[in-house]
């Protein structure tokens, strides 16, 4: 990895259908752990939370809140 590299684990926060904010780590068991946090702060009606792997396009996880 480069030293610039902001990880290969993203995080994708999406309100309403809008990309809201972004997060990238470089293990999977700390975006994991981000992902959970997330759910518990900003798990409101219309939100919906990716864990993707950069390195293959995978969604390792994917939570969504009912509208």
């Amino acid at each position: 990895m480069l030293e610039d590299d902001p990880g290969r684990y993203h995080l994708l926060l999406s309100i309403k259908g809008q990309p809201t904010m972004h997060g990238w780590w470089k293990t999977e068991p700390s975006a994991l752990g981000q992902c959970r946090g997330w759910i518990g702060t900003w798990g409101c009606p219309g939100s919906c939370i990716d864990l993707i792997d950069t390195a293959d396009g995978r969604v390792i996880h994917s939570w969504s809140a009912e509208a």
